[in-house]
């Protein structure tokens, strides 16, 4: 595809990868949620956050909304909202499914195993968070014992995400794994067919930017023979970034 990627850094990485046991999720109780008060619906919240979102014209300003926002039932049990990291106005943007115990605890998004993995996965084709990339998830708290957010989890957030494409209006979205994926590009199709191909996101309000999904970190330290998978995606992500500079 004439793109150039360091396959030996990640090669390596994943070779010296932790064992599926000892990756992303481990296994602990997942205790029961706070039931949100009053009668409001998932509708109501979510019409909550598309107001509190479009009011926001910074990004400070729409952390500090979502911070604020009440809608979410899995708020109660986390330390804290994990909202963006990086650069804003990246032109890369990676979008993951939401924060895990490590994420929870410093505030910020993908700094647990599968995070230094995609650290790795970035550095191979020029890319790093404290430079040309912006990091954030479809669900900004952790849910109990790392499930999987819920479909109400990711639709009382997506105003926020919408938001947040458009103020930073990046050139391309990969979306990191299935969660993102799916529930972006609402596709009835799973990870493995939806990976490593390019799809139109527009926002509600028209922003639009090629979105790519590819399999998520933690997956593939779980299942590192998938490598070869990911060494495809990043060649294209490379080359489309090349292509939209």
């Amino acid at each position: 595809m004439g793109v150039s990627v360091d396959t030996a850094l990640v090669d390596a990485m994943l070779k010296s990868a932790p064992r599926p046991e000892a990756a992303e999720r481990p296994a602990e109780s997942a205790a029961p949620l706070q039931v949100r008060r009053g009668s409001k619906t998932v509708s109501d919240w979510a019409n909550e956050a598309r107001a509190a979102a479009k009011s926001a014209t910074t990004l400070d300003a729409l952390a500090d909304a979502i911070r604020a926002f009440d809608g979410s039932p899995l708020k109660s049990a986390c330390e804290q909202a994990v909202i963006y990291d990086g650069v804003p106005g990246a032109s890369l943007m990676v979008i993951g499914e939401g924060p895990g115990a490590e994420e929870d605890r410093r505030g910020l998004p993908f700094v647990g195993k599968a995070g230094q993995l995609l650290d790795k996965m970035l550095a191979a084709i020029g890319r790093s968070r404290g430079v040309n990339t912006f990091i954030t998830n479809v669900n900004y708290w952790r849910p109990p014992g790392n499930r999987n957010p819920e479909a109400d989890e990711i639709a009382v957030c997506r105003p926020f995400v919408d938001r947040m494409i458009e103020l930073v209006q990046p050139k391309l979205i990969i979306a990191a794994g299935g969660v993102p994926a799916v529930s972006l590009l609402g596709s009835k199709e799973g990870i493995m067919k939806l990976r490593g191909n390019e799809y139109a996101y527009s926002t509600p309000d028209g922003f639009k930017a090629p979105m790519i999904p590819i399999l998520h970190p933690a997956y593939l330290l779980r299942r590192p023979q998938d490598k070869s998978r990911a060494w495809r995606d990043l060649m294209l992500i490379e080359k489309r970034l090349a292509e939209l500079a």
